[in-house]
């Protein structure tokens, strides 16, 4: 588990979010907590977690999500090192 991140606050965060029970609350609600910007940014990092599972290039990548060289190697350092996240959610997605 991320002890880092763990606090009262955070598990409240994580409660409410399963509380959603659909896509429109789901963009109801992190329109209220994020920026547009946070949003999309979480969003790539999901989609390119897909794309390194599937064999797809770091120029490939950069080419279809714009996301930094910098971003892509983050992602890969969790896949390879971290929680599993990914992984769990991609399995759950069927990507």
């Amino acid at each position: 588990m991320a002890k880092d991140i763990k606090n009262e606050f955070t598990e409240q965060f994580f409660e409410a979010i399963l509380k959603l029970e659909n896509i429109e609350e789901c963009y109801d609600f992190f329109q209220d907590v994020a920026t547009v910007g946070e949003i999309q940014a979480m969003a790539q990092r999901l989609e390119v977690a897909r794309m390194l599972k599937d064999g797809v290039t770091y120029e490939d990548i950069v080419a279809e999500t714009g996301v930094s060289t910098a971003t892509i190697s983050r992602v890969k350092r969790a896949l390879e090192y971290g929680e599993d996240g990914y992984e769990m959610v991609l399995k759950r997605l069927g990507k």
